[in-house]
């Protein structure tokens, strides 16, 4: 009986505790004081400087990724035909379209990175490669834009799949024109997908 009698006491104590509990409410803070600040996390508010939605500033399209300091896939890529580095009629509208993207974004700077497929020797790959992104940089020095803005690179046949299919050796017949970030760019963390 002296434990039940203990037992009863102890939950009578606990209840009394917590049903007076604190008879002080905290304050809630007002928006301006917390993480997201007044405007919240939506997209519309967020300025350049709020480095806390940093994500939410620079979207990339679907497709884009973002690989040190490139921006790979905002422009697409420009093929050729086998053992060839001369820019087929059906790819010009793909360089019309860098060169809209250049002249709306002056600060930026591509990196023409020349491609083949597997078959042929190393050096001949890494020579043809460079004659493929060379193309490509005549091409767009010629629709009016800065040489200085053009940076070729040839990786030949390093990044082409051995022994592939007809339609892998077509897509590895290519020169990706990679968006350089520029200085504001590096300088922002990144965000997007």
């Amino acid at each position: 009986m002296k434990i039940i009698s203990s037992v009863l006491s102890l939950i009578l104590l606990g209840s009394a505790v917590l049903l007076t509990g604190c008879t002080t409410k905290g304050k809630r803070p007002t928006p301006d004081q917390t993480v997201l600040g007044p405007n919240g996390l939506n997209p519309e508010n967020v300025n350049a400087t709020d480095q806390s939605a940093a994500g939410l500033q620079q979207r990339l399209p679907e497709g884009a990724i973002e690989k040190g300091n490139l921006i790979i896939g905002l422009i697409p890529s420009v093929y050729f035909d086998l053992d060839q580095s001369a820019i087929k009629p059906g790819e010009r509208s793909k360089l019309a379209d860098a060169v809209k993207y250049l002249n709306d974004n002056p600060t930026k700077k591509l990196l023409l990175e020349g491609h083949c497929d597997w078959r042929g020797t190393d050096e001949y790959n890494l020579s043809l490669g460079d004659r493929r992104a060379q193309s490509v940089k005549k091409y767009l020095v010629k629709a009016g834009i800065d040489e200085g803005r053009l940076e070729t690179l040839s990786k030949g046949s390093l990044e082409a799949t051995k022994n592939g299919t007809a339609e892998q050796m077509d897509h590895d017949r290519r020169v990706d024109l990679d968006v350089k970030k520029d200085n504001a760019d590096a300088a922002a963390p990144a965000g997007g997908s």
